[in-house]
């Protein structure tokens, strides 16, 4: 296996496991076991869990993002694609292993010591919000529907908080 590969399986193993369990909970050699990665390598490539966690959350960013700004950018009128975000997050509470933010998860448990990727991750969404509504105050708002949604959907799984959250924000866009 070259390490393009090892890393791939690292990734997967580190977002599955991490995800499921949470950062603290799953260690090092928990990673090498599912990945079937030697330790050796792992540590080479990744010299401290601390950039293992890093590089998780920042290819769950990347493919977070893209499929989120593909949704909404699909349809041509713009209230649609506002409203396409909580469509997309309704199906994305309803996968079988839906356990709510990475990101907000991994804040909680790591607090300051969260890897920038976190922030830099709700800056992008926030972007995106603005790109859609071009009316920054109202992307604030937006980013709290979907945030307060997510939320509600870690601890009761299902589409119904992305469709009161998608209601709501069919309310502030007739403002």
């Amino acid at each position: 296996m070259d390490d393009e590969e090892a890393r791939t399986r690292l990734l997967d193993a580190a977002e599955e496991l991490f995800y499921r369990h949470g950062i603290q909970a799953v260690g090092m050699d928990r990673i090498r076991t599912a990945s079937g990665v030697p330790l050796k390598r792992l540590y080479r490539l990744f010299p401290a869990k601390e950039s293992l966690v890093a590089a998780y959350l920042e290819r769950r960013d990347r493919r977070w993002l893209d499929s989120l700004r593909t949704a909404a950018l699909a349809p041509t009128e713009p209230r649609a694609r506002v409203l396409a975000v909580f469509d997309w997050l309704a199906d994305w509470f309803t996968e079988p292993d839906f356990r709510g933010c990475a990101f907000l998860n991994a804040y909680g448990e790591l607090g300051a010591a969260a890897p920038e990727i976190v922030r830099i991750h709700k800056a992008e969404l926030h972007a995106l919000l603005v790109d859609l509504t071009a009316d920054p105050a109202l992307a604030d708002r937006l980013l709290i529907l979907t945030e307060g949604a997510t939320t509600v959907a870690a601890l009761d799984p299902g589409p119904e908080p992305a469709r009161r959250a998608r209601d709501i924000a069919e309310l502030l866009l007739r403002e």
